[in-house]
């Protein structure tokens, strides 16, 4: 398995392109940039199969039609963010952008933690709300990483002060289902670098004592 982070969209949210030897790929949070991210994946010969979505803010889906319609593959949210796709309030956009990004709706809901399967692609999905009410990250053991979306960075957690976020939420899904994680597990945060479980556990300044 390979990944490849690209910042995309208006803050330069991270996307990522899972892909396994066959070439097929997971696009996650697809941010922005829609041209630029097409160019890309045909460049390297890339097929998506899936869109997945850590959470539905709206700088982690302003690709998310674009990829879709392109490839024809389905998009995956949290069912608890079913709604905040084609609803600017409820993505933020309309408080950041000073209008409307929208998308339309999810082709599948992700109702519960568990293993997700898409073709070759085996993820274990878990709840991280806090950030948002349907945050999820998603961690492959072969590969010994998770995409945190913005429950986890290097250094830093997730912002809690957007729509029903919720600071000793996000603190709880970090410490009882990431920190959980093999310590040499690669953390692939929404922003910024990599890092990695035992590096935060050891140095982040919101997680000290856990």
């Amino acid at each position: 398995m390979k990944w490849r982070r690209l910042p995309l969209g208006p803050i330069q949210t991270n996307c990522y392109l899972f892909s396994n030897d066959e070439k097929e790929c997971l696009v996650i949070d697809p941010g922005g940039d829609a041209n630029k991210l097409i160019s890309i994946l045909q460049q390297q010969h890339l097929k998506p199969v899936a869109i997945l979505l850590t959470h539905a803010h709206f700088d982690h889906i302003g690709a998310v039609d674009e990829i879709r319609n392109e490839w024809k593959i389905p998009v995956y949210v949290h069912k608890n963010e079913k709604d905040w796709l084609t609803n600017p309030s409820l993505n933020a956009s309309q408080n950041f952008m000073g209008g409307a990004v929208t998308v339309s709706e999810a082709d599948e809901l992700i109702k519960s933690e568990g293993t997700l399967t898409i073709g070759s692609f085996s993820l274990q999905v878990y709840e991280t709300p806090g950030h948002s009410p349907g945050s999820v990250s998603y961690y492959s053991a072969e590969a010994g990483l998770v995409f945190s979306g913005d429950a986890l960075f290097a250094g830093s957690i997730g912002r809690t002060d957007l729509l029903d976020g919720n600071h000793d939420q996000l603190i709880k899904s970090i410490q009882d289902k990431l920190l959980t994680l093999p310590e040499d597990t690669l953390v692939l945060s929404g922003h910024g670098p990599e890092t990695s479980i035992e590096a935060e556990m050891e140095r982040n300044p919101f997680l000290n004592g856990f």
